[in-house]
């Protein structure tokens, strides 16, 4: 039976028994009637191009979907549909954008086991961490919703009778949000509702490895009957989209979650035109154990702060820091721990999933062999866990030094390289002695010590006895290469704002 049957049948007898058609049919309709293909969305419009590209999933290598190519034309069409659709857009209330995101929200929510699932298929994340990305993705929605409500300026006490001072919060413009594959919805709520929130217009560039959830989204907001072109998604070559966007002069903001290297290009090309920029770039997450931690409760911490998405987020404990007098007890215990995570498919029950690319395996293979090379020691896994797959071992690594790749640079990968300490001051050093300040994590029972250690590790966020930060009340972001600005919390709107102050003789 061909895929566009069963879902027709499927809806129609949905329909027989009273309820509406589920969105994930519609969506397998959808594609089949695209030639399993899907185009980009310009002005509330599905748009064809010339060029396409295909969508892989990791953990088979089996095509999922061919996607449009935007290129410049496509990218320019977009633009000018989000410039256009301002105009109006600004204008609106707060309560009118709150009421469409929150239809956008209901959706999300209606719609969450078929987001998960596309969502694994694409990125090969376990079905279980599908599913709470989309609770968590949908949180921005829902929170943006309210924030709109409360944006406000602030009237002064003017120091002279005949004058009143003040000043006003408006829309920056149009903004470009590029975003990463490895949470493929979370990261594109979290910007673009804040954006629509703030009454701003938006050009949507996701990850080209994983742009089905976003394509999902688009879908959702054309029912959640979103005004033609506040929301835009174009697809592509990042090189070519992402140079259009940070040069354009009529893209007013540029929000990018990703690696630093790109975030410096997107920071220099946005410099041509003075452009607001928020970054959210590389980490390379200590995580640090004391002597008087609970061992327990840290090992469920790595596992929580490590293993997510196979290793692949980029708050992820990259390099773990244990006291000289636990770190054999804890040692045993990760190992009995690993030993019963389950590798596999992301569909079925399974702790991890695959690596996203060839490139991250190879990038994982040079890390593991470059600390070998230096003197490292492999005390648990470090190969792959099925021949010619992207499924790798969860992976202890002893011995490690400071000079080794896998101490300098994100792993992005289910590696854990164990570091010995002494004292606090030593493992202060140690932990920031990297270029990179997004996440930290420490785990100690003394109160004294958390407040030294929030001071000292120069992180733009800490989980305290916890492995788990991540949540819509949080300012995220970090320090130093790690990225400029924070996304969610109380500021969220903030990134998509201009002040404008008045100084009114009357």
């Amino acid at each position: 039976m061909s895929l566009l049957v069963l879902a027709s049948l499927l809806s129609i007898n949905c329909k027989k028994r009273g309820g509406n058609t589920p969105f994930f049919f519609i969506f397998l309709i959808y594609i089949y009637n695209m030639k399993k293909r899907y185009g980009s969305l310009i002005n509330g419009l599905w748009v064809k191009h010339k060029k396409t590209f295909d969508v892989i999933n990791p953990f088979d290598n089996s095509k999922i979907l061919e996607i449009y190519d935007a290129e410049e034309t496509g990218t320019l069409e977009a633009i000018k549909s989000s410039a256009n659709a301002f105009k109006k857009w600004k204008k609106t209330s707060a309560e009118e954008r709150s009421n469409y995101l929150k239809k956008f929200y209901l959706l999300v929510l209606k719609n969450k086991k078929s987001i998960a699932k596309i969502i694994t298929r694409e990125c090969g994340k376990p079905l279980r961490e599908s599913l709470v990305e989309v609770e968590y993705g949908a949180s921005f929605i829902e929170w943006s919703a309210n924030q709109c409500l409360r944006n406000c300026g602030k009237i002064f006490e003017s120091p002279e009778q005949t004058k009143r001072m003040f000043y006003i919060k408006e829309p920056v413009g149009v903004v470009a949000a590029i975003t990463p594959w490895n949470f493929p919805l979370a990261m594109v709520t979290r910007k673009v509702c804040a954006a629509l929130a703030a009454g701003c217009c938006v050009v949507l560039k996701p990850s080209e490895l994983t742009p089905i959830t976003a394509l999902v989204l688009g879908e959702l907001s054309i029912e959640a009957k979103f005004p033609k072109g506040i929301f835009n998604i174009v697809n592509g070559e990042p090189e070519v989209i992402g140079n259009i966007l940070s040069k354009n002069p009529t893209v007013k903001k540029i929000t990018f979650t990703g690696s630093t290297k790109v975030g410096k290009l997107l920071m220099k090309n946005s410099s041509k035109t003075i452009k607001n920029i928020s970054l959210e770039l590389g980490g390379n997450a200590p995580f640090i154990v004391f002597s008087d931690a609970n061992i327990d409760l840290a090992i469920e911490g790595l596992i929580n702060a490590k293993f997510r998405n196979a290793g692949q987020t980029c708050i992820s404990a990259n390099r773990i820091f244990l006291n000289k007098e636990i770190h054999e007890d804890f040692l045993i215990k990760l190992k009995n721990r690993l030993k019963k995570m389950r590798i596999g498919s992301g569909l079925k029950d399974c702790d991890i999933g695959p690596l996203i690319s060839k490139q991250a395996l190879e990038k994982v293979e040079n890390h593991i062999q470059d600390a070998l090379d230096k003197g490292a020691k492999i005390e648990f896994g470090g190969k792959l866990h099925k021949p010619n797959s992207l499924l790798f071992k969860p992976t202890i690594l002893t011995n490690i030094k400071q000079n080794m790749l896998v101490f300098k640079n994100e792993n992005f990968s289910p590696v854990v390289p164990i570091l010995i300490f002494d004292n606090d001051k030593e493992v202060v050093e140690m932990a920031n002695n990297t270029e990179y300040g997004l996440a930290s994590y420490f785990f100690t029972t003394n109160p004294r010590r958390i407040w030294s250690l929030v001071g000292d590790l120069e992180y733009g966020m800490f989980g305290v006895n916890s492995g788990k930060i991540s949540t819509y009340l949080n300012p995220f972001g970090g320090v130093k290469e790690s990225g400029i600005g924070r996304e969610g919390s109380l500021q969220t709107l903030e990134p998509f704002l201009e002040t404008k102050f008045v100084n009114w003789n009357f």
